[in-house]
């Protein structure tokens, strides 16, 4: 029904295979269960065999609705421990409590001779202010993440602030299902994660997406140009920094920065 909701419709689930033997004893006793959705917008041919695969930013945008949309469901039943790694016509994530030599190993689409891409985003790093978990693993959907966000106390208030007065002609009436912006209990990265993929979607380009959120120091920058000054402190009126010490690898699947 949240499918359909959004114009799209399911083409099948699938069983991620792995290789359970790589890993530890603890670490395959923890892993979750992975299975993978194959969505399509309506009207798309049979199955959607014989078409380009659709990477509109329509569509994303849709993928992403009925994202939330499941993750708020999700929080409704006690317990749950589902988590949704990615849903997106232009990137997939692979990710665990793996070492980088065990990723191929484990995840045996990722030694298929047709599973290419043009980019690619490799981190090696578990979550380090958060107990690790397979969910908290790095990539995130948009970003990886070295370091710490000092500030996150402060970004998550303000934030929950700003959700009564957001607005976006993208999304129309169904913001309210994409709200909090940040989920709970969740790492610093992840959260960070989370604004930068609202703030993309929303419309911003992603580089411009990443000025917002992690500035550079600009007030007593002597030889910045006017305009570059311009943009970084009219921004600093929409959103306060997400501060620290901190190298971040940021991708949409189109473009890919640092």
């Amino acid at each position: 029904a949240v499918v359909a909701a959004e114009g799209c419709s399911v083409l099948g689930w699938r069983d991620v295979p792995v290789d359970d033997s790589v890993l530890s004893g603890p670490t395959r006793r923890g892993r979750p269960a992975m299975r993978q959705i194959f969505v399509a917008q309506v009207g798309v041919g049979q199955m959607g065999v014989g078409r380009e695969v659709d990477t509109s930013s329509s569509f994303e945008i849709s993928l992403y609705v009925i994202r939330r949309r499941i993750e708020a469901a999700l929080r409704e039943v006690q317990g749950s421990d589902c988590y949704v790694a990615s849903f997106s016509s232009r990137t997939v994530v692979y990710k665990g409590m793996l070492r980088p030599d065990q990723l191929v190993q484990f995840y045996a689409d990722l030694r298929e001779s047709d599973v290419v891409s043009a980019i690619a985003m490799v981190h090696s790093r578990f979550s380090t202010n958060t107990f690790p978990s397979w969910r908290l693993a790095h990539p995130y959907r948009f970003l990886c993440h070295n370091g710490e966000i000092n500030t996150l106390r402060g970004n998550l208030s303000w934030m929950r602030v700003r959700e009564a007065i957001m607005f976006s002609s993208r999304f129309g009436g169904r913001l309210a299902a994409l709200l909090p912006v940040c989920g709970e209990n969740q790492s610093d990265s992840a959260s960070l994660d989370n604004a930068l993929e609202l703030l993309t979607l929303a419309g911003r380009p992603l580089a411009h997406a990443m000025a917002m959120l992690i500035p550079e120091a600009w007030e007593g920058h002597a030889t910045m140009s006017p305009e570059r000054r311009a943009f970084y402190e009219y921004h600093a009126s929409l959103m306060e920094p997400w501060d620290g010490p901190a190298a971040v690898a940021f991708t949409d699947g189109r473009q890919i920065a640092a």
